[in-house]
This record gives structure tokens, C-alpha cells and sequence, in this order.
């Protein structure tokens, strides 16, 4: 994963590092009185409004439970009119400080959140379609001025556009010059027409007034931290661009009256005690909203959920049971369709869990691999779809693309696709629930024992995958994080508590304690409304065992937003809020220096003291886990952050002794680890350090160091560092002995292979890349095993931030450099269609992801696809077709084709001995009855002497000579094309492209 260096914070300890951290949210309006007191605790009571347009009940009825108190009596207390569309109820909770709640219309019809019921807190708070928030829907009815002045007063309408937002409610909250601010989150605006809310305010005497909108759920729109300025008469304010003195935008469009048309083809197919509900889209003249999906039977009752697309997910239903599914369609102005046709189905017994899977266990150089993030690959579930406190202010929102949107079930549905491409081994992500403002890479472990739920479906869990691609013949490699975790610490581990105050500044960002809820990234916390809930992650008393200097004490600094900072309000490794057994405490100062080893690289990424036994067994706990449930190999991200003396004695041993006690030794053998050590130089040594280039981590150590990790760390940084560049072990492994392949000595290999960066730096042009790779090779213990590619999910060649955009034909040569010369190829998600080419790789929230090289991939993969064969399409229907069609597509078929039918071109040692011509080499792999020998070269021509006699076959065209007097000369084949003459070889394999012919 790409490592930003951090804004180094020191000066300010903890109080800088919230202001920083802090600017990244969308938050409060600046404006807001800056009180440094905590405000006084609402009432226990709660003004329940619900929404009654989309369910058109005779009767409404709120069903509830204070929190530790009793149900009332079914079927609960009327509710009462409020204003239009909405009705009310203002329930007592004595002591408790929220309540469990469904609605009924008291004749078997019940809203109860999915099954999960409405878990509510204090205050004004508003249920729609499923939406709760924190707000009153009908102040714009009453008397909505902070400070009103009797008579005839200057007035502001306020027109304000949500088009571009998604959001289901909106608040003004507003100060008139020369007034107060009314309360958070201020006045509810209602609804006008499509996209645009209104709400009419007296501003007394003033003529001017500030104003800022919110969802009421935290997300606001403060003009990005100005305000926005308005004056009397009619205003709008459209993507932070105010009219004043504006047309009515609602006058010209006459009311939406015209619901959307009924649903059809609605189907509802059991697997399990699961039900999947489909149907086609229905038509509206100004757009459909969502669905509204109705079931019956069983014995839970009537349930209705709201749906933003047309499948719809129904788990964990009652075996044996026949339940019948109705669709309505409603547009954004509440209009709603009639309800489908009904659809049944009858579920069977509850199936058994996956059984663990078993890894394949075959050589891994065999595996051309595919890199994909799994988040932004396919989605074949969309109700596990999470945007995050981020995703109206990335731009997510706008292009309707959550940061969580691929899925486990998507990448099952598409394992067809990645074979048909030619390839045997995905890498994937890292899949521990993460726990972040932006997370969906999974590079922000908080539970390390727990899957993350934004990544697994019914019928598709991680388990699932791999069952599913073993079934295929394909591998999947975890990526897997040893250095870091989230910013929130690692559950059951340590995780600080932060000081938090729900004032009238921050209670927004800090949600209600609820500690019947539990954050799994998936679930939406009642109260809050949101799946990234925060209430278990602060309190405003100290915790027991605090080591935070000055504990909630505020400080002289405000965020952005004008609100005062406190100490000990952000995670900060110098704080003194981790403890130093457990995580390093301090920011790195020398990427290539020995604090890169034991300092933080992002506030976002709390160090591990991965010296400490208690956090070694931690992390070896939890990734005997996936081994068991029967991976092939770990990616290891940032394997450079930690001693090459700990991995050697600790990490990399454990994985092979759970790998060997679970699936046994040939498993273990070929269980594939490779590390990401990160270097962005040219040069052989990075830096002229040896603890910080790639090919120091594929050995063993050559001495004993300490008994104590962190002291074994340091000394063996210092006599490496001493020994320099000049003294290091040397290994020929991956060298042919003139035309022989010889036996590999392993001995003094450290278990860890790793990714080529000298390559990857290189790729600008292939021929750098195979001359610095080259330059590299003897330094490694084998650089057959190493992992190739030319860019990822962090960078392009030459360090570039962009997704590589060197020409297809460019691309053409790489890739056929990668599948012919040693290493195992690896290609990025996507680039055998150059897509997203020359976009920013990662911007973090700053930009949408659609706009960056981790663009959701899925739109291309659209339609079926069946593979029985790698590299082989047996059939392809709608735009995967197309994707398919692509002239990169055919050219690594291709070569996945060649490189499979040649041993040598998988495992071979090489040699560049007695060849004349630039990209141009043989290789050869010899075990057994196996003997392969291939002379390649690549664009541009060879001639081999010195080879074996004998009958050599071109597996591209099919040319055979016999050469008699040890020669072979090879004519140029053009740009990205390759010969690759096989002794005894098998003759043509596939057919010609654009490139290979």
C-alpha cells in the first residue's frame, strides 16, 4: 500500500493532529458558539416523527422500549398528525437515554427495520423510509426563528438543491445578522419539487442572514467552512453557488403526480434460508427513486424494506417456510406504484457452514496472478454497499459509487472472467474489518480475527471465495498487514479511548455510547443512523489506566470549523495514548533510516511494537485463521517497517509451521509469502541500504543477535549497515550453468519472497526493466519466485502517481517481457484494457474514486462469461463480451497460453550468455522426465550460439529449425511480438493477435 509520509505534527502534540484530521470531515458550520463546556444533557424524552407518504397506512402505531425497560402492548400508542406527510408521538423515557421502536398500522403490517428494529435516541428524531435522523420535519410549520420580532419583518425564502447529494432530508440551520444561531441541526426544510427543499424564515430587522445544511445525520454542507451569506427575498443554493433574488426553480414544473410504473418480472429464487428478489427496472418521467419490497408469511410478520437498485437480499429466513415477495416503485416525489405481481418462494433446511478449504499446494511460479481491489472490482450484493462518513465529500455520493461496492460474491460471479483471462492465482485485498474514515482498501485493520462484512454476502462469504476459486483451479493470496493497525488500535489488543464531548460543537461527530451495538463496518447503529459509527470510541471521563498527557484539558487551537480543540481528542503515537508495549510511539522521521522500522507512517496507521510477544501472538493468531480456511499465500504489505530479524525468527516461521500442522509439507513448501519492500530508486541497494532493499528479506540471518526482538532488531541493523552493499550473500538460483539448470539452494533462504520494485521502477520502458532486473538477481536467493508488475494499486513506474499510460503497444511489450523472462507475472485489475490509464492512482477523499485508477471496475464486466479452460472464453454475453474483444485481452490470453505449455518459462533459470540482441535470453527447467529449453526474444532480434543441437519449434508461428552448429539466429518479430523457439517444443500455441503473430 502506498505510504504518504506524514504531516508531522510534534509541535502540537495531539491538539494539531485532531485540527488536521478533523479539516478531512465534513463538520459543523464554523459559526457556532464556541462554548467550552459540555451542554446540559437533553431531556429523556423523544419526539418520534414518522414518514407516512410511501406507506399510506390507515393507522399509525409506535411500538416501544425505553432502553432497559419494557414493550408496550402491542400494538403500541397512536400516533398523531403533525403535518403533512408525517405523524408524531412524544414518549417519556424516565432515566433511559434512548428506545427500541417498530411501527405498526395495528392490522398485521409492521415496519421493524428489517427485523432488526429502530434503535433511537433522544430528541427530535425523524424515521423515513428507513432513514433515521435527528431533526424536525415540521419546524417550518411553527415558529422556526431563534429570535423572532413581532410584525411585519424582513423574510428569506430558501431554496436549497439536494440533486447532487442523495441525501432524504435537509435542515437550514441559520443565524440572521446581528441574532443567534438556532440550534443544531436547525430548521427542517420541506420538500418543493424534484431535487430542490424550501423553508421561509422572518428575519425581524435583519436583512442578511448565514446559513449552513445538514442531513441530520452529521453530513453537512457549510460552503466548505465559509457559511453561506444570504439576503431577503428568494434565494437558491445549488453545488455551493448562491442566487439571490432567484426564480422560484419549482414555479416552471408543475407537481409530480405521476407515480412510476408497476414493477415486473419480479422473481424470488431460495438457495438455502436465503431468498434473492429480482426484477426490472420501472420507468417514471422524472426518475425512479427506489423500491419499497414487501413479504409475507412465516412467522415474523409483515416486513417492508426499502431497496436502491432492483435485487433485493433476503437472509436468514425460517427453513421450510413459503414467503411471498411485492414490489412497489417510488419516485422522488413520493409517488408510488402499485405493488407487483406476487412472487413466492419456499426455503429448504439451513445450510452448513463452508467446510475449511485446502490450498492447492503447486508450485506458485505455475500462477500468473491478478491483482484486485475487492472493493472496487464487482458488486455482485449491493445491500453490503457502504459509503462512509466520506462519501458525500469525496464525490462519491454524486457518481452514486460507494466506496464499499465490490464484494466477495461479485469476484465468485467474474472468477470465470479472470480464467478465461489465463489466470491461476487473486490476489486480493487485505479482508480484516477495517475501521477508518476511508477504508475500503483494507489496509486499516481494527478486528484482525474478523472478516469484514462490507465484503460478504449470503452464499458468498471469504470462505465461499476460496472454495469457489479452488473449485476453478485458481489460488487466492490474502494480502495481509503485520506492521500497522487502524488509527482506532486492534480490537482485543488495545484500542485508546479519545476525549469526546457531545457539546454543541461536537455532537455530531461523537455519536451516542450504545453498548448494545457493535461497529462491524456492515451495520447501521440505530440512533447515529451510521454504519461508521463512533460511540464506542470516546468518553468525557478519563478511562481507567490513561497515559494521555493533559487528558480533555482544551487547549489554545481550534479546527477549521472554529471549534475548540482538546488534548487527547485524536489518536497520535506521541501523545502518550498507546502503550509503548504495544505500538511505537513516534512519527518516522527516515524512510530509509532505523526508525522506519519502529515509527508510525500515517495517523492513520497506529505502528505495531511487533518486537512485543503479546502483539506477535496477536497477529500469528489471527492469520493462522485464513490458513486454515485453506489460502495459498500471503502478500505481505509494508514487510519493510518491520526487522528482517523478526520476521525470520518469528513471523515467517509460525506461517510455516500452521501451514504444515494444518495441510501438510508439500502445502507448506509452496504456501506463497511475498513481501512489499517498498523502494522507489533505481539503484541495486536502495539508498546504499542494505536493510531497506527488496532482496535482504529473501534471506536468513547470518549470526545470532539478541534474545530480546528489539534489541536483536538494532544490532542487526548495525552490523549489515557496517557489512554494506559489498558483503552481502550471493545466490546463482536463479542463473543457468551455461545451458544446465542446477538444483536451487534453498538453505539460506528466509521464507519470504518479494515483489520487484527494481522492475516495477523500470517499467517505464521494458528494456530498463529487464536490464535492472537483471542487475538485481544475485543478491536474491531466487529471483524466479519474484512477484512482477508494472504498475498497482499505489504506484506506476519511475514512482509515477498515475496508472501507466505508455501506448498499448508499449503495454504489449511489458506484458510480453513479464510472461517469457523469470519472475511471476502480475497484472492490476483492469490494465489488460489500459483502464483508467494515466488517472491518479489514490487521492484519497480529496477527488471521487470513479476519478482514479481505483474506479470501480464492475460496469465492464456486465453480462455472463464461462471459462473451462485458462485462457480459453467458451462463451460471453453483453459488455464483458466487449471487454474481452480488446487487443491487450487477446495478447495475455495468449501468453498465459505459452506459458503454461512451457515449463521453462515458468520455473526456468536464465541466461543471457552467448546471445546477441537486446531483450533476448534462454531458459531452462529440468526435474524429472521434465526437460524444457526455450530460446525468447523480445522485439527485436537474436542470435544464440553456443545452444544445444537439436529440432526447435516457435510456439508463436509455428516455425521449426534444426540447428546443427549450435546457432540460431532469430529475425526481429516487431514491437511487443516474440519468438520463443522450444527444443522438442510443442509447436504453435494459440492463434495470432494484434501483437502476437
Amino acid at each position: 500500500m502506498k505510504r504518504t509520509p506524514p504531516r508531522l505534527f510534534r509541535p502540537l502534540a495531539a491538539a494539531t493532529a485532531a485540527t488536521a484530521v478533523l479539516g478531512l470531515l465534513t463538520a459543523l458550520p464554523s459559526s457556532v458558539d464556541l462554548a467550552t463546556e459540555p451542554a446540559a444533557s437533553a431531556a429523556n424524552t423523544a419526539t418520534v416523527f414518522y414518514y407516512t407518504k410511501t406507506k399510506n397506512w390507515a393507522a399509525y402505531n409506535l411500538h416501544y422500549a425505553p432502553d432497559g425497560g419494557s414493550w408496550t402492548t402491542v400494538p403500541g400508542v397512536r400516533m398523531e398528525a403533525a403535518c403533512t406527510d408525517w405523524v408524531k408521538k412524544t414518549v417519556s423515557l424516565g432515566a433511559a437515554d434512548g428506545l427500541q421502536a417498530t411501527f405498526t398500522n395495528g392490522s398485521g403490517t409492521w415496519d421493524n427495520n428489517a427485523g432488526k428494529n429502530y434503535d433511537l435516541g433522544t430528541g427530535d428524531i425523524t424515521v423515513k423510509d428507513g432513514v433515521v435522523a435527528h431533526s424536525d420535519p415540521c419546524a417550518g410549520g411553527g415558529d422556526p426563528d431563534p429570535t423572532p420580532t413581532p410584525g411585519d419583518g424582513k423574510k428569506a425564502t430558501v431554496y436549497y438543491s439536494t440533486e447532487t447529494l442523495g441525501w432524504t432530508t435537509a435542515n437550514i440551520h441559520y443565524q440572521p445578522a446581528g441574532g443567534a444561531w438556532t440550534a443544531v441541526p436547525g430548521a427542517g426544510m420541506r420538500p418543493a419539487c424534484t431535487g430542490w427543499w424550501k423553508h421561509e424564515i422572518d428575519l425581524g430587522a435583519a436583512t442578511t442572514l448565514k446559513a449552513a445544511f445538514n442531513n441530520g445525520n452529521g453530513v453537512w454542507d457549510n460552503n466548505r467552512g465559509a457559511d453561506y451569506a444570504l439576503g431577503t427575498g428568494l434565494s437558491t443554493v445549488k453545488n455551493n453557488t448562491v442566487t439571490g433574488n432567484a426564480d422560484d426553480p419549482c414555479a416552471g414544473e408543475a407537481p409530480d403526480t405521476k407515480a412510476p410504473s408497476v414493477p415486473t418480472q419480479v422473481t424470488a429464487k431460495a438457495d438455502g434460508v436465503s431468498v434473492v428478489l429480482t426484477w426490472e427496472p420501472s420507468t417514471d418521467d422524472k426518475g425512479v427513486a427506489k423500491y419499497q419490497v414487501t413479504r409475507t408469511g412465516g412467522t415474523r410478520g409483515t416486513l417492508v424494506t426499502d431497496v436502491g437498485s432492483t435485487v433485493f437480499s433476503d437472509a436468514n429466513l425460517e427453513e421450510k417456510t413459503t414467503y411471498t415477495y411485492t414490489v412497489k416503485a417510488l419516485d422522488t416525489a413520493g409517488n408510488v406504484s402499485a405493488a407487483s405481481a406476487a412472487a413466492p418462494a419456499t426455503t429448504g433446511e439451513r445450510p452448513p457452514a463452508p467446510a475449511p478449504g485446502k490450498p492447492l499446494g503447486t508450485d506458485p511460479r505455475k500462477d500468473p496472478i491478478y491483482f484486485v481491489l475487492t472493493a472496487r472490482f464487482n458488486d455482485g450484493d449491493s445491500s453490503n454497499n457502504r459509503g462512509g462518513n466520506q462519501h458525500t465529500k469525496s464525490g462519491n455520493a454524486a457518481n452514486n459509487d460507494p466506496m464499499f461496492r465490490g464484494d466477495f460474491k461479485g469476484l465468485v460471479n467474474k472468477l470465470d472472467y479472470i480464467k478465461g483471462l489465463g489466470f491461476s492465482a487473486v490476489w486480493i485485498t487485505p479482508v480484516v474489518l477495517n475501521r477508518s474514515d476511508y477504508d475500503y482498501h483494507g489496509y486499516h485493520g481494527y478486528d484482525f480475527y474478523k472478516v469484514d462484512a462490507r465484503l460478504e454476502s449470503a452464499g458468498a462469504s471469504y470462505q465461499d471465495l476460496i472454495n469457489a476459486a479452488h473449485a476453478k483451479g485458481m489460488k487466492i493470496y490474502q494480502d495481509v498487514v503485520y506492521n500497522h493497525s487502524s488509527r482506532w488500535g486492534a480490537k482485543d489488543l488495545f484500542t485508546p479511548t479519545v476525549y469526546g464531548v457531545r457539546d454543541s460543537q461536537w455532537s455530531w461527530f461523537y455519536d451516542e455510547p450504545n453498548s448494545a451495538f457493535e461497529y462491524d463496518g456492515l451495520t447501521v447503529e440505530p440512533k447515529s443512523g451510521k454504519s461508521y459509527y463512533t460511540g464506542d470510541l470516546w468518553s468525557t471521563a478519563e478511562p481507567s489506566g490513561n497515559t494521555c498527557v493533559d487528558w480533555g484539558k482544551p487547549t489554545q487551537y481550534t479546527s477549521p470549523e472554529g471549534y475548540r480543540i482538546y488534548n487527547c481528542q485524536w489518536p497520535s503515537p506521541t501523545s502518550g495514548m498507546f502503550p509503548k508495549a504495544l505500538y511505537h510511539n513516534c512519527w518516522i522521521g527516515n524512510w530509509e533510516g532505523e526508525d522506519s522500522r519502529s515509527c508510525w507512517l500515517h495517523d492513520d496507521l497506529a505502528d505495531f511494537n511487533t518486537e512485543n510477544p503479546t502483539v506477535q501472538n496477536y497477529l500469528i493468531g489471527a492469520y493462522d485463521k485464513y490458513i486454515d480456511m485453506g489460502v495459498d499465500g500471503f502478500r505481505v504489505d509494508t514487510a519493510v517497517h518491520i526487522p528482517r530479524t523478526t520476521w525470520n525468527r518469528r513471523f515467517l516461521p509460525a506461517i510455516q509451521e500452521r501451514v504444515t500442522q494444518q495441510h501438510g509439507a508439500e502445502a507448506a513448501k509452496n504456501f506463497f509469502v511475498f513481501g512489499e519492500v517498498a523502494a522507489f530508486v533505481n539503484d541495486k541497494w536502495n539508498r546504499g541500504s542494505v536493510n531497506h532493499s527488496a532482496q535482504f528479506y529473501t534471506w536468513k540471518e547470518r549470526r545470532e543477535y539478541n534474545a530480546d526482538d528489539a534489541k536483536a532488531a538494532l544490532e542487526m541493523y548495525d552490523y549489515e549497515q557496517q557489512l554494506g552493499t559489498g558483503n552481502q550473500p550471493t545466490s546463482t538460483n536463479a542463473v543457468l550453468q551455461g545451458n544446465s539448470y542446477h538444483t536451487p539452494d534453498h538453505s539460506k533462504f528466509s521464507g519470504m519472497n518479494i515483489i520487484d520494485m527494481r522492475m516495477h521502477m523500470n517499467f517505464g520502458d521494458a528494456r530498463n526493466a529487464f536490464h535492472n532486473g537483471k542487475d538485481s538477481d544475485d543478491s536474491t536467493n531466487d529471483a524466479t519466485y519474484n512477484v512482477v508488475y508494472v504498475d498497482s494499486h499505489d504506484y506506476g513506474p519511475n514512482k509515477s502517481s498515475e496508472r501507466y499510460t505508455g501506448g498499448t503497444d508499449a503495454w504489449a511489450e511489458n506484458m510480453s517481457l513479464m510472461w517469457t523472462f523469470r519472475g511471476i507475472p502480475t497484472l492490476y485489475y483492469g490494465s489488460e484494457i489500459e483502464f483508467q490509464k494515466g488517472k491518479k492512482i489514490d487521492c484519497g477523499p480529496s477527488c471521487p474514486l470513479a476519478t482514479t485508477g481505483r474506479a470501480y471496475y464492475g460496469d465492464h464486466l456486465q453480462g455472463d462469461v464461462k471459462a473451462s479452460e485458462f485462457g480459453k472464453v467458451d462463451s460471453a454475453t453483453g459488455e464483458i463480451a466487449t471487454t474481452l474483444s480488446q487487443p491487450l485481452v487477446q495478447h495475455v490470453q495468449r501468453l498465459n497460453q505459452i506459458r503454461r505449455a512451457i515449463p521453462a518459462l515458468q520455473m526456468g533459470q536464465y541466461s543471457t550468455e552467448g546471445i546477441t540482441g537486446d531483450m533476448a535470453f534462454k531458459r531452462r527447467y529440468t526435474n524429472g522426465t521434465t526437460d524444457s529449453f526455450a530460446l525468447v526474444t523480445i522485439t527485436d532480434g537474436a542470435t544464440y550460439t553456443g545452444i544445444p543441437n537439436g529440432t526447435y519449434t516457435d510456439a508463436v508461428t509455428g516455425d521449426t529449425r534444426t540447428v546443427t552448429d549450435g546457432k540460431l539466429t532469430v529475425t526481429a518479430p516487431g514491437k511487443g511480438n516474440i519468438r520463443v523457439y522450444v527444443l522438442d517444443g510443442p509447436g504453435r500455441i494459440g492463434s495470432a493477435g494484434t501483437y502476437l503473430k
